[in-house]
């Protein structure tokens, strides 16, 4: 590892986010739209990932680690008010993983995060949304549902979860609520450039 400090941050980083998460989920604040607290905290560490970046290049795993290249990883994915940076994070992930610097499946996440946020159909089959209907989670539109399980394998993931099956139909108002959720989301994404107005 060549850079034991710089591994040392961005886990710190990494760990930042998981804290204010929990806490968020704790206090029933997480869910619905963007917290403040949340984005703020996906923000600052954006803003320092693009200063490491500039420095060293994208922090791979003979670099900072393992765990520290997955928590550079996890501050891109988390990006997501930065569609430009997210861009360039999927590009120098790719990269290195062709080089073997990193596991392929951090790139293929990315991928399929800049896709949904983009409102186009995923690759992997990593990103999943609830279904306001039941309010079961499924994932979000795949690009071929009949490869997944085959493009999954060879970026290093596992078969993809079974799909729940339809279930009882949550109350009127529950579905209202998350209609409603999932509207804020894609307006706050057409804000930051991910895609046009609806």
């Amino acid at each position: 590892m060549l850079h034991p400090d710089l591994r040392q941050e961005l886990i710190d980083m990494r760990a930042g986010d998981a804290r204010v998460r929990e806490e968020l989920v704790d206090s029933g604040e997480l869910g619905g739209a963007y917290v403040p607290r949340m984005e703020a905290v996906h923000v600052n560490n954006a803003d320092r990932l693009k200063q490491l970046i500039d420095v060293y290049g994208w922090p791979d795993e003979e670099m900072v680690g393992k765990d520290g290249a997955e928590a550079a990883w996890l501050i891109a994915q988390h990006a997501i008010g930065d569609p430009q940076f997210q861009r360039k994070c999927l590009a120098l992930l790719q990269a290195s993983a062709d080089a073997g610097r990193v596991l392929r499946w951090h790139a293929a996440y990315l991928e399929d995060r800049i896709a949904m946020q983009e409102g186009r159909p995923q690759r992997y089959g990593t990103q999943w949304v609830d279904d306001p209907v039941d309010g079961r989670t499924r994932p979000w539109k795949l690009a071929d549902s009949e490869r997944v399980n085959q493009l999954r394998e060879q970026v290093g993931l596992a078969t993809l979860h079974p799909v729940p099956e339809r279930g009882p139909e949550l109350p009127l108002d529950q579905q209202r609520a998350m209609e409603e959720d999932q509207r804020w989301w894609r307006e706050w994404l057409a804000g930051k450039g991910w895609r046009s107005r609806c």
